[in-house]
């Protein structure tokens, strides 16, 4: 009987960092409690290797800007990570690190954003599902076109 590796294992979950700003606290909250802010959401994925042949640190960091009648209502950023081993075939460990990985972790991170907006007295925000192999896809495109 063979002892065969899982493809994909994650070794550590983690926040890097987190961090939460709202510079206009309190009176920002009283435009908030009449409108909702303009949101803009940020996403972005980065993988190193580790020292060892096969461990990876993968991460997503999110940074949400909300704006309300011309005023920064609030900052949010967060680097969430993760460790992981990956026992396949090279040419297919870019596109794991980059777009399963991050597909793993996106749960983890859109419930630490909806946690820390709720903690800080905001409304609540939910982030819709990213689609990360168009990421991925849009990435390689722009690093193969012509510069100009």
């Amino acid at each position: 009987m063979e002892n065969k590796q899982p493809a994909i294992l994650i070794q550590n979950q983690y926040i890097k960092d987190l961090s939460m700003e709202i510079p206009h606290a309190p009176a920002i909250f009283k435009k908030l409690s009449k409108n909702n802010p303009q949101v803009n959401v940020e996403v972005n994925v980065e993988a190193q290797k580790l020292e060892e042949d096969n461990i990876f640190n993968a991460s997503l960091s999110v940074k949400i800007n909300g704006d309300i009648e011309g005023e920064k209502a609030f900052i949010l950023e967060l680097v969430y990570g993760a460790v992981v081993s990956l026992n396949i075939p090279v040419e297919h460990q870019e596109a794991v690190l980059l777009v399963e990985l991050p597909h793993m972790l996106f749960p983890f991170a859109r419930q630490i954003v909806a946690n820390t907006m709720s903690n800080a007295g905001l409304p609540p925000l939910m982030l819709n599902p990213i689609d990360f192999m168009a990421m991925y896809n849009a990435k390689k495109a722009q690093a193969t076109a012509p510069k100009q």
